[in-house]
Parts: C-alpha cells; structure tokens; sequence
C-alpha cells in the first residue's frame, strides 16, 4: 500500500510539473494556407481570409488530402502570460518534414532544408529558445511557420504544442539556436562566402537532414559578449556540449580546444564528452561581433553537436552548475 501511494504522489507531482512548466498551450486552432510567400513571416500581414486548421493534426486530415508543398500557419499569443525574469522556449512537436519558424518576424528556429536543397526532419521533435528581446511582453506576439511537405502526412502533426519556460540559464551568452553549417570532405577553413546551411544546435545532424552523412563539417556562429562583461574578474570557458565525434574550436581564428582520443576505428569514446574550453585572456571582443568555428569529424552514427548546454560562462558557474567528472581531462591550458 506505501508502494501505491508513492506512485500516485509521484504521479500528481510530475502533472503538475509539467502544468508548470507550460505557460502557453498553443493546441487547437491556427491560420493556414498553401503557397509560399516570404511576406507571411511578417507579423503585421492580415491572415484574416486565411482557413482554419487544427493543431497538431496532419493537413490531410484537415481538410487538404492529398497536398504536397508549402504551406504557412500563424499564430498570435498574449505576451502578458510570460514574464521578462524567465526563459522559454517553443515546442512544435513533430512536422513533416521541414520547417522555419519566426516569432515577430524574426527567424527562432529552422529543421530539415527546403528546396531546391530538399532534406527532411520529419523525426525530429522540434523545441526552439525564444529570445526574450523579440518577445512583447507587453502585446500580442505572432508565430509564422513555413512547412514544406514532399510525401505522406504534411504539416504539424503530433506533439504537445506550447511555450514553456526554460531553466534559469547560468551563461553569460547562451550559443544554442540557430548556427551555420557547411559539409567539408576535409579539414580546411571555409570562409563567409561558403555554402553555408542553417542547423540547429545542439542536433545531431542527421536530424536535421544530413541522414548517414559521415566526415568532416564546419559549425559557425557570430555572437556579442554583455555590456556588462568583465573578464579579469575570473576565467571564461566555452562550453560546447557533447560532439560525436572529434572537434577543433575557434574563437576569432584562434584554437581553443580539441577533442580527439585517436581512435579511428569506431571505437572512439570523444562523443560522450562533454567539450569545455578555456578562453585565452583578450580574446573576446567586447564591443564588437565575434565568431566561433567548430570543426566536427563524425565516424559513423549520429554525428555533429548533438547535446547541451552550449553557451559562454565563467568559470565558477561551471564548475558550480555543469561540472561532471569526465569534464576535467578536456580543459585546455590546465
């Protein structure tokens, strides 16, 4: 009998956390229409004469069998549910197969890849930060999504579709969202004018479209430092998640850190560490952009920065809040 009610408390606990944790159920009814038009990521466009759909449900079982293509849904949400002290983060659930999303017309989150470079995410849950200053915190705010289906079931499909809040972050600049991306067949530089890709981190790539692709591909990312960043206070570290396989990475052309334990025989153990750098003294630009470049060599299975946190921090909030033991031996300059 202690047993049951243990389960049960366990059981109402975690219902509630989860009502917690959601701030802003977005199930039910969205606009929609077929087409393309890059105009209807603009929050000001009148989506008035747009049909209805239900969300999340196949477009094929809305009313749309049989479509193949693009097509857009919006939204509008009321900011005065969230507050400016916390974090969110939008889950969309599962969308087949690809998809950007804009929050005020501002691009939060891409999977897959539209064409003419056609690759599906359609096995991708898809959870996206939402930066706060896009956020109106004071007035409605609107969700633009752009879907392309290519075969099957199309559209937002299955998931629990809301805003929720995130933990509090302990980053001085949080890294995760959107990066760059560029498949290489070796390791050589690849400068801004590249066939860069966006991917969304942390993902494995193969998430994202990049389905069994093994070798060598460059992430990318430019980000500002806070005004109120002050690096003689204590030592920074960039913390870049868990990478399967092997990474280089460069802060403003600069090599940080590298991770590979020599293993090329799919016997490498790289890929469950978790990858944290010492940032050299004066290498941060604090009123000017900066841009971090990692290198990924992936041997088989899943490949890229596929796990968190990714982010700048101080070196106490590390060691205080994403410290494991088998972080140590992946410091450099110790």
């Amino acid at each position: 009998m202690t047993n049951v009610k243990l389960n049960i408390t366990i059981f109402f606990c975690l219902i509630l956390t989860t009502a917690v944790a959601q701030q802003i159920d977005l199930e039910g009814k969205w606009k929609f229409h077929i087409g393309d038009k890059s105009a209807w990521s603009d929050p000001e466009y009148d989506d008035e004469n747009w049909e209805t759909i239900h969300v999340p449900s196949p477009w094929e079982d809305e009313g749309f069998n049989g479509y193949d293509g693009f097509a857009w849904y919006r939204k509008k949400f009321d900011g005065t549910q969230l507050s400016k002290e916390d974090s969110y983060y939008l889950n969309l659930g599962y969308i087949d197969d690809c998809d950007e999303v804009y929050i005020n017309g501002k691009l939060i989150g891409v999977s897959g890849s539209m064409p003419p470079k056609f690759k599906t995410a359609y096995q991708s849950e898809r959870k996206y930060s939402i930066p706060n200053d896009i956020l109106h915190f004071n007035s409605s705010n609107v969700i633009a999504i752009r879907v392309f289906d290519v075969t099957l079931g199309g559209g937002i499909i299955d998931g629990d579709i809301g805003i929720y809040r995130s933990p509090k972050s302990k980053m001085l600049v949080d890294l995760s969202g959107i990066w760059q991306f560029a498949k290489t067949r070796n390791e050589k530089p690849l400068d801004a004018e590249a066939d860069w890709a966006k991917i969304m981190v942390p993902s494995a790539w193969e998430h994202q479209g990049y389905y069994k692709y093994d070798g060598f591909a460059w992430y990318r990312k430019t980000f500002a430092m806070p005004a109120s960043f002050n690096e003689k206070d204590e030592d920074i570290v960039i913390i870049i998640g868990k990478i399967d396989d092997f990474d280089k990475t460069y802060i403003n052309g600069k090599l940080v850190g590298e991770t590979n334990d020599g293993e090329d025989f799919g016997w490498s153990r790289s890929f469950d560490k978790k990858r944290v750098y010492k940032i050299p003294i004066g290498l941060l630009k604090k009123n000017a952009n900066n841009v971090i470049e990692v290198l990924v060599e992936d041997m088989g299975n899943v490949g890229g920065i596929y796990e968190g946190p990714v982010g700048i921090t101080t070196r106490t909030a590390y060691e205080r809040y994403f410290k494991n033991n088998s972080d140590k031996s992946f410091w450099k300059h110790e």
